[in-house]
C-alpha cells in the first residue's frame, strides 16, 4: 500500500517529525510503503477536514500525481473527517488508529488478545457507520422511507453491539480465570510470590529481556509490537520466594483509546504487580520522551504509584557511549532505583536481579 502521511504542527516541529516517522514504521510493519509527508502548522486540528482546505487540495494533488492507494493521519480521526476527506481527495483516508488495530489484528495469536482486538476494531467502527447509510445508497426513496444502504447500516450496527456485548462477557469470564489461577499460583506450596511486570515503549526490547531472565523463548524482532500476547514465567531468586515476571504489550505515544479500554484484561497483569521493570532503549536518541508516554499510560492505569526498576536496555550499542551512561544509574538522575544492560549479550542481568531482590526485600519489610 502506496501511502502519503500527513500531520499537524501544533507544538513543537521536532515531536511532530518524530510521531511521522513513528507512523512511518507502523506502515512498514504492515508492508506499506510511505511516498512521502505533507504537513501543517495549525494551532488546533479542522472539524471538518482536520487540516485546512487549501491543503486538502494540496494532499489531492500529490495523492494523484504520485499513484498513492492512501492517505493516512497521524491523529485519531473523526467520522465526519473520514468521510468528508474521503469525498474531496478521492483516495482511501485511514489514520494512526487504523494502523495500529490492523497491526494487532494480523499478530495476536492467543484467543484473549483476539477477543480484545475484535472489540478495539468494533468500538471505533461503530460510529463510522452512522451516516454510511446513505453514502451506501444511490436509490432515491420516498419520504420516511431508506434505501438499501441504509438498512444493510443499520443490520451491521445491531451485529457490532451485539458482538461487543458478547465480547465484554466473555473478557469479564477470562477476568476471573485469570484472578483465580493467580490466586492458586500464590498459593503454591509453601513459596511466597512476587508479581513482576515487564512494562515499556514498544520495541525497547521487553521480550529479549524475558527471556534473559527466566530462559523462556519469546518472539524477537527489530519493530513495533512485534509480540502482542501478555506471557509468564516464574523464577526462583530466594529459596523460599516465587517471583512471576510478566512480559505485557508494547505502548507508543497516542495509542488508540479504544485499545486501551479492551486491553484491560492484559493490562490487568500491570494493575496487579508487585514491582514494575519500565524498560527503556538506551540507544533511542529520545528515550526520554517515550519514558514519559509510558509513564503517561501507567497513570491511565492508576499504577503510577507501584515499585519501579528503571532498565536502560540496548547497552551494546552504545558501548563507545559508556562514560557517558553510567550517569543512569546514579540516585539522584531517576526517582528509583535504575540498571544499565544488554539483554541480547546478558550484560548487567545479574545487577538487574539484585535490584530485584532489594525491591523485595523492601516490599517483605514494608509489610513487616
Amino acid at each position: 500500500m502506496k501511502s502519503i502521511l500527513v500531520n499537524l504542527i501544533e507544538n513543537s516541529k521536532q515531536e511532530s517529525k518524530e510521531s511521522l516517522e513513528e507512523l512511518k514504521e507502523l506502515l512498514k510493519a504492515l508492508g506499506g510503503h510511505c511516498l512521502g509527508y505533507i504537513t501543517q502548522r495549525k494551532s488546533h486540528p479542522d472539524p471538518k477536514y482536520y487540516v485546512g482546505a487549501g491543503k486538502v487540495e494540496e494532499i489531492r494533488q500529490v495523492a494523484e500525481g504520485t499513484g498513492a492507494d492512501a492517505v493516512i493521519f497521524d491523529a485519531f480521526l473523526s467520522p465526519s473527517q473520514v468521510a468528508n476527506l474521503e469525498k474531496a481527495i478521492g483516495k482511501r483516508i485511514m489514520d494512526r488508529a487504523d494502523l495500529v488495530l490492523e497491526i494487532f489484528s494480523r499478530r495476536v495469536r492467543s484467543k484473549t488478545a483476539k477477543l480484545q482486538v475484535e472489540l478495539a476494531k468494533l468500538t471505533y467502527e461503530l460510529p463510522r457507520l452512522y451516516g454510511k447509510g446513505k453514502e451506501l445508497s444511490r436509490l432515491g426513496g420516498g419520504v420516511g422511507t431508506r434505501g438499501p444502504g441504509e438498512q444493510e447500516a443499520e443490520i451491521r450496527r445491531r451485529w457490532i453491539k451485539k458482538r461487543i456485548q458478547q465480547i465484554k462477557e466473555e473478557l469479564e469470564d477470562i477476568k476471573r480465570q485469570r484472578r483465580e489461577q493467580r490466586k492458586r499460583r500464590e498459593s503454591s506450596g509453601d513459596l511466597k510470590v512476587v508479581n513482576v511486570a515487564l512494562v515499556g515503549y514498544t520495541n525497547v526490547g521487553k521480550s529479549s529481556l524475558m527471556k534473559s531472565l527466566t530462559g523462556r523463548e519469546t518472539l524477537t524482532a527489530d519493530m513495533p509490537f512485534a509480540t502482542l500476547d501478555t506471557t509468564t514465567s516464574a523464577r526462583l531468586l530466594f529459596p523460599d520466594i516465587k517471583v512471576l515476571i510478566t512480559d505485557t504489550v508494547g505502548f507508543i505515544r497516542k495509542l488508540p483509546p479504544e485499545l486501551i479500554e479492551s486491553f484491560k484484561a492484559t493490562l490487568e497483569e500491570v494493575q496487579e504487580a508487585d514491582i514494575i521493570l519500565h524498560v527503556i532503549d538506551i540507544s533511542d536518541k529520545n528515550w526520554l520522551e517515550k519514558v514519559k508516554v509510558v509513564k503517561q499510560i501507567l497513570k491511565d492505569l492508576s499504577a503510577e504509584e507501584k515499585p519501579v526498576i528503571y532498565v536502560f536496555n540496548k547497552a551494546d550499542k552504545v558501548v563507545e557511549k559508556e562514560e557517558d551512561i553510567k550517569y543512569l544509574t546514579e540516585p539522584a538522575f531517576m526517582e528509583s532505583r535504575s540498571v544499565v544492560v544488554s539483554a541480547v549479550k546478558g550484560w548487567g542481568i545479574g545487577e538487574l536481579l539484585k535490584a530485584i531482590r532489594e525491591k523485595v526485600e523492601e516490599l517483605q519489610g514494608a509489610v513487616g
